[in-house]
């Protein structure tokens, strides 16, 4: 009997969805993403119509939801929240967040087979939020905490490696420190969060039984986040 999880993101100006059908070690995606800065409303659950149809079953077969909880634009994250806490709620099936930085990370090792990974998020003003990663095997781990800061802070955990930057935090090229700058091989600003990548970590996570009730959905902002101070 195949399993199914829904994934839903509008945290950028890409609006996505994607559904995995997971049976055994059997594994397949079907994605929708397009480029909707200000339609993410219009377009989102029509997406989820359009999987759903592809792969020829209703809402009701689906065994989790996952969305992207963030950070991002506080507009797109409780839309996806809001979409994804209504479906959950209907359908009676557990809610998986996952970090836009993490699924960011997994997509530029997926594509290009990176493995050290700084993701950076334009924040606007003139901060990004960011985390560094190590990737293998289809499988970004966090090599230091989630946060958002001006460019210029922006330090690498503490051994040399051949790190790359990805995410449109990097458009503030000229505004990061000139030492990460150096240990940084190339940086990628044009790839975004999409809903693909956060259905691979959604599964890992519902495999692992740490899906949470719909009610307990909560957008990560970050901004509030006061573990990284902004210079006096």
């Amino acid at each position: 009997m195949p399993s199914y999880l829904l994934a839903l993101d509008a945290s950028s100006s890409e609006c996505s969805a994607a559904l995995i059908r997971a049976e055994g070690e059997a594994r397949e995606c079907l994605a929708r993403c397009e480029h909707t800065p200000r339609a993410h409303t219009q377009r989102l659950l029509p997406m989820v119509d359009e999987v759903l149809g592809e792969a020829g079953i209703t809402p009701a077969a689906l065994d989790a939801i996952a969305y992207g909880h963030g950070p991002g634009s506080f507009t797109g994250l409780r839309i996806a929240a809001g979409a994804a806490q209504g479906l959950a709620f209907g359908l009676d099936c557990p809610l998986v967040g996952v970090s836009t930085l993490e699924a960011l990370a997994l997509q530029a090792h997926r594509r290009f087979h990176f493995r050290h990974l700084v993701t950076a998020l334009d924040a606007r003003m003139s901060e990004v939020y960011v985390a560094a990663w190590h990737c293998q095997d289809d499988v970004p781990t966090l090599l230091d905490q989630e946060a958002v800061v001006a460019p210029a802070r922006v330090a690498l955990p503490g051994y040399e490696t051949d790190w790359v930057g990805v995410g449109s935090g990097f458009t503030l090229w000229e505004q990061f420190d000139d030492v990460v700058r150096a240990s940084m091989s190339q940086h990628l600003c044009d790839l975004e969060p999409r809903a693909e990548e956060m259905a691979w970590v959604g599964l890992r996570a519902f495999e692992a039984g740490t899906g949470q009730a719909p009610i307990d959905v909560q957008p990560v902002y970050l901004r509030n986040d006061v573990a990284w101070k902004k210079p006096a």
